[in-house]
């Protein structure tokens, strides 16, 4: 049985989940919460989008990346396929850089990693290991800017906080934004920064509404359904 604080309660009470609220009132709702702490790191803001497309078809997927102007507020770790431009690399960030070493440790299930980058002339091999990184979601590609040439930009965008973002079979998209000690402005601003970058890789066959709802979460926390028009994007 799962103990919930006399604390919690009081706030849950509070708390519609078929509401929608302003960004400001829902991120006071959700700090209210008791944090939990992860390894010296505190919950994650999770964002879940919901996007008028239809997944079936295959120029309505929606696939890119940007760059948070807060951070997420961790230490993203990231892998390199490469055999070029080792020391430099390494040097900007990355935290594994090669080809033959780095494919053993995925081929053997050592992956300590949070992202794999790679340039194009690695992605015939890479493709092999696609039944293992493709379930996690750690495939490298194009779209998301995780298969490029200039691969030291790339380490210095993921350091500094780059999503890769990726409508699901449903269409909506889920990622972090930051953390929950974060202040509110930090939060809207990196919220503002992805609705800017999916509004602008809309399909162009898409019709009606695009972005269609909007909600914030915390990792052990309630969804609450966000106004749209808290943000400017």
């Amino acid at each position: 049985m799962v103990f919930v604080s006399k604390k919690k309660k009081n706030i849950l009470k509070n708390i519609n989940k078929n509401s929608v609220y302003s960004f400001n009132d829902a991120y006071i709702l959700l700090q209210m919460l008791p944090m939990a702490k992860f390894k010296n790191t505190f919950e994650s803001v999770d964002i879940a989008i919901n996007l008028g497309v239809d997944i079936k078809k295959p120029e309505q997927n929606v696939r890119s990346s940007v760059v948070l102007p807060n951070g997420l507020g961790k230490n993203i770790r990231v892998a390199v396929f490469s055999d070029s431009d080792k020391d430099n690399l390494l040097n900007c960030g990355a935290d594994i850089v090669g080809v033959d070493v780095l494919f053993d440790n995925i081929n053997n299930g050592n992956i300590n990693f949070d992202v794999i980058i790679s340039d194009p002339d690695s992605m015939k091999l890479i493709s092999k290991l696609g039944p293992i990184l493709g379930p996690r979601g750690l495939m490298p590609n194009p779209k998301d800017g995780t298969v490029a040439k200039d691969l030291v930009s790339c380490v210095k965008k993921i350091k500094l906080g780059q999503v890769m973002y990726k409508a699901d079979k449903y269409g909506i998209i889920h990622t972090s934004v930051g953390k929950i000690n974060f202040e509110k402005d930090k939060i809207k601003g990196n919220i503002e920064a992805l609705l800017n970058s999916i509004k602008k890789n809309k399909p162009a066959s898409s019709k009606g509404i695009y972005i269609k709802k909007l909600s914030l979460s915390t990792t052990m926390g309630p969804g609450l359904f966000i106004d749209l028009s808290s943000f400017i994007y």
